[in-house]
């Protein structure tokens, strides 16, 4: 393991955090109740009357690396225009539970919760990935607190066939040694399907350095979380629509954990007031690969009145 002042990714980590504080949030940490605690990044409280004036905008991660790493470019782009908060979810960085949960329905109580704590009414939410699966349960959960709804990436319809499909492509035999990569090998290839970029010239060390920093915290917990998913065990989709509620469903063009065809699937499935926006060229991660037209798509439909 590279030491601190030798590792990409630990550098890298200041710079982010830095990012993070130039734009109004500061790390909170909210005990939720006698089992769980989650970690966030939200408006700093010595800015309490700016936020006042600003709507509410949640961004829930994706199975991987923790919120941070995820969502610095929305971050940056959305805190202007609203209160942005960034929960880690439940074992992702410093939030736990002693709780035998282990749902992907539980993450989204946990994060009702959070908001509520936080003394927010209601509030817009994006989600990506496994995310994605949060943002809809919260949704669908707490219709009359959520206003709209951005999933991104999120095979919610996933049917039980579907990570078997994904093993095939990815060569591999259990859906952890993608989503939790322990070896450069492996976050390789979790990163040239989830990229549309070629990603074969990635220094070995450097991937390590990721693994080892980014992917070796709470390994057996998150393992539980993979096989907790309500989501994907039948042979149908199994989810509700969220009829009264505008949902904007964006995904990459040649997304290869979650093919494009889900995501015309899943707007056919959520409702009337659901649309599709698609960016061309990115993969499973398009704020990252095309942070600009994801976040102007995004930034549209949250704004718009009508």
């Amino acid at each position: 393991m590279l030491p601190f002042f030798l590792s990409p990714v630990s550098l890298y980590a200041i710079y982010v955090r830095r990012c993070f504080a130039a734009s109004g949030l500061s790390q909170q940490t909210l005990q939720l109740d006698n089992e769980t605690t989650l970690h966030f990044w939200g408006p700093n409280p010595k800015f309490s009357q700016a936020t006042q004036k600003k709507p509410s905008l949640v961004l829930i991660h994706g199975f991987g690396p923790v919120a941070m790493w995820q969502w610095r470019n929305q971050v940056q782009f959305f805190s202007p225009r609203f209160n942005v908060y960034v929960p880690d979810l439940v074992f992702f960085g410093d939030s736990t539970t002693t709780s035998a949960e282990r749902s992907e329905v539980f993450q989204a109580a946990s994060v009702a919760k959070l908001m509520e704590k936080a003394g927010v009414e209601r509030f817009s939410v994006i989600g990506t990935s496994y995310g994605g699966f949060v943002a809809y349960h919260v949704a669908r959960m707490w219709p009359e607190r959520v206003e709209k709804v951005v999933i991104a990436s999120s095979g919610v319809n996933m049917r039980r066939g579907d990570n078997e499909k994904l093993l095939r492509r990815a060569k591999l035999e259990k859906i952890e040694h993608l989503m939790l990569p322990a070896t450069a090998v492996q976050l390789q290839t979790l990163i040239s399907l989830a990229m549309s970029r070629r990603v074969d010239v990635i220094p070995r060390f450097l991937l390590n350095d990721f693994v080892q920093k980014l992917y070796s915290d709470k390994r057996k917990e998150k393992m539980e979380l993979l096989k907790g998913l309500t989501l994907g065990r039948d042979d149908t989709p199994n989810l509700s629509p969220l009829p009264n509620k505008e949902v904007l469903i964006v995904w990459g063009d040649k997304d290869q954990i979650f093919p494009l065809e889900m995501a015309t699937e899943l707007k056919e499935l959520l409702g009337s007031k659901t649309r599709l926006e698609v960016i061309k060229n990115t993969s499973h991660v398009p704020q990252v690969e095309n942070p600009i037209q994801f976040n102007n798509i995004v930034e549209s439909f949250l704004c718009d009145s009508s």
